[in-house]
């Protein structure tokens, strides 16, 4: 139930999708003979959507995001694992086609191979089902593992979690693939404003992982002050900041973090290497 309330809640809250039904309410208005509300109601829209598109309200959303945690320190040790959170690449595409399509989130999925190449005894756990409401067989996680074989990563470092469908889901099942030692280290490798709401989940759990922020939308502080060129693009990262603000809230009023924007620190006494 909370899958799939999140996702229908979550496309309609996107400020895009809730602007245009607004608009469409604001046409109906008008053509029920109620031209002047309509006409206002029509006004507003135009004027929010030029605003999330070309203002850098999308860069200021999602700034305390993306620089919320630091990447991790490689000269710390080596990790024995890799976590790698689905979003990269689009399962249905990928069986549709016969080939991996990564999307927006791709660098989720290069980096992480990157990784297992450089550290060639560190296991590899991707976690990703398949998010759509539509009934699929196919994962994330599928389209994945023939990636990772095609850049050369031997099968037994692989592990694949193919059922979890959000992020929720993404912690509680790779925490039943991932049997922990004391004293190991894991990388946590998603996109860097998504890594404040896993760091959270996973401090919930109780356990610590490093995080690996990829997929970075801005290019620092300076994209505060900076407008957007490209309004498609602009409109792009505002639904994105608002999806991910709307998932941190959710995720905070129903308990799954402890803070709205968790922290940095190490958080809870409770929490063990992994």
């Amino acid at each position: 139930m909370f899958f799939v309330l999140s996702k229908t809640l979550g496309f309609f809250l996107v400020p895009s999708n809730l602007i245009m039904a607004l608009g469409v309410v604001g046409l109906g208005l008008i053509f029920s003979g109620r031209r002047r509300l309509g006409g206002r109601l029509l006004a507003c829209c135009v004027a929010a959507l030029l605003l999330c598109g070309f203002s850098p309200i999308g860069a200021l959303m999602l700034l305390p995001l993306e620089t919320r945690f630091s990447s991790w320190d490689p000269h710390t040790g080596d990790p024995a694992g890799i976590i790698v959170l689905g979003g990269g690449v689009d399962p249905e595409i990928t069986a549709v086609r016969g080939t991996p399509a990564l999307n927006s989130s791709g660098a989720r999925i290069v980096v992480a191979a990157e990784l297992a190449i450089r550290y060639p005894k560190a296991r590899l756990v991707y976690v990703g089902g398949n998010s759509s409401l539509r009934s699929t067989n196919f994962s994330e996680a599928d389209a994945a593992e023939g990636i990772f074989k095609n850049l050369g990563i031997r099968e037994d470092r692989i592990q694949l979690e193919r059922k979890s469908r959000n992020t929720d889901e993404n912690v509680r099942f790779s925490m039943q693939l991932v049997n922990p030692k004391p004293g190991e280290r894991w990388l946590l490798v998603t996109s860097a404003f998504h890594v404040p709401r896993a760091m959270g989940l996973f401090r919930k759990a109780g356990i610590t992982v490093d995080p690996c922020p990829v997929d970075w939308r801005t290019r620092g502080w300076s994209d505060a002050y900076t407008f957007q060129t490209d309004w498609m693009a602009g409109l792009d990262l505002t639904d994105t900041a608002a999806h991910e603000w709307l998932g941190l809230l959710a995720y905070r009023l129903t308990g799954k973090i402890d803070e709205l924007l968790p922290s940095p620190c190490c958080g809870r006494s409770g929490d063990h290497g992994m």
